[in-house]
């Protein structure tokens, strides 16, 4: 990691280190991916406002979300399948995350368990849930997080049909790989990788093996969805998990205002502006150009949270300026985690960390909760900054 300087970089090595299926997985958008390249454009297009002769000898990072104290605003994104970017891929990520004072969020889709994941680090974590046609699972799945002592619940709810993703298709993308001679001949270049994985506790779903009926010889993750998840899902589920769940409970996937002030209603303790990194409904706007609007509507009434194209220190200052409290991050860790593992991951944190350092000081910025819409260029001088609600303890 001696000459990792960026993301990049990062996303460089992954894509030499893990076999294609797998870093495509990742990588990948849904459709012709113009959400996909939306969500970078339209951060880059923000630019920020330099100040000079600005005392930042004083500038810190930590943050509190929901209650939670952060050591920065971040937060690792529910990503499937990071068992299948290195071995244990959830347990490593998870423990650098610990290490860096930030949440890791493990997915319904992971590789590791809930319980794998709990037994090894020994600290709360954040749960994400997909709600399946079988809603008995999912409040098995809940108690279960529950028992692990997971502390907060990640509802996403722009999954309920899978917006279809052509490399993974062409890949023919499974869990674990078939043993075809494309595949042989790739995982064959990448040892590393697959003696991790070999290592690893399990090569499947480990949140769903033995625990759903009919489903445990299916290792396509697009089969699960077409066949487990539910196209009825309404907010009446929501009513229902927040019923049934006793800790903070985040909605992800909120791309419309009239969505937002739902899930507001509906006791949603905070809500993550998303459009599933570009993998779902292709041609819905970027993630930053709807946080705005939502952060407008209804940021003094619950916390909001970002996730959409972050790759830089600058894109966090970009998020948490238009009204995101913290960020969420995906592939900037999963391309740590095919790089280099924990380390890879830690890596990730560490570099966003110091880019976000370096941007607060050159827009003279000291502390998070002192990030506002001033910090942009452009933007319409008569725009107040967006409320931010007041955080319990």
């Amino acid at each position: 990691m001696r000459y990792v300087t960026c993301i990049e970089d990062l996303r460089a090595l992954a894509r030499r280190r893990v076999p294609r299926a797998f870093f495509d997985y990742a990588d990948s958008g849904s459709y012709s991916e113009e959400t996909l390249r939306a969500n970078r454009a339209d951060l880059e297009r923000l630019k920020l406002r330099q100040k000079v002769l600005v005392d930042v000898s004083a500038r810190g990072q930590s943050t509190v979300v929901m209650g939670q104290e952060l050591a920065a605003p971040l937060v690792l994104a529910p990503i499937g399948l990071c068992g299948m970017q290195r071995g244990d891929g959830e347990i490593l990520a998870a423990k650098a995350a610990n290490a860096a004072g930030i949440p890791f969020t493990l997915s319904t889709m992971s590789i590791c368990s809930i319980e794998d994941v709990a037994e090894a680090t020994g600290r709360p974590f954040w749960f994400q849930l997909y709600v399946i046609k079988d809603r008995g699972f999912s409040k098995a799945l809940l108690e279960r997080a529950r028992k692990a002592g997971c502390n907060t619940l990640v509802l996403t709810v722009d999954l309920q049909v899978l917006g279809q993703r052509h490399r993974d298709i062409k890949n023919g993308m499974t869990v674990p790989p078939e043993l075809r001679l494309g595949n042989l001949l790739d995982m064959a270049t990448k040892l590393p990788w697959a003696w991790s994985i070999l290592r690893g506790r399990r090569k499947t779903f480990g949140n769903l093996a033995g625990h759903v009926k009919g489903m445990e010889n299916v290792n396509s993750l697009a089969a699960w969805i077409a066949q487990q998840f539910d196209p009825a899902l309404s907010w009446k589920d929501v009513e229902w998990i927040k019923g049934i769940w006793p800790g903070k409970l985040v909605i992800k996937g909120i791309l419309d205002v009239d969505d937002a002030r739902t899930a507001v209603k509906l006791g949603a303790d905070a809500i993550v502006v998303s459009n599933h990194g570009g993998r779902q409904l292709d041609g819905a706007p970027s993630s930053i150009s709807m946080l705005p609007q939502v952060a407008d509507a209804v940021g003094a009434d619950v916390e909001v949270l970002f996730d959409g194209g972050i790759r830089t220190g600058a894109d966090i200052m970009r998020a948490l300026a238009l009204g995101a409290r913290a960020c969420l991050i995906g592939r900037a860790y999963v391309y740590g985690l095919g790089a280099g593992g924990e380390a890879g991951v830690a890596k990730a944190i560490e570099i966003l960390k110091k880019e976000l350092d370096v941007t607060m000081a050159l827009t003279g910025v000291n502390r998070i909760a002192d990030i506002g819409r001033h910090v942009i260029v452009g933007l319409d001088p008569a725009m107040k900054p967006t409320p931010r609600r007041k955080t319990k303890a």
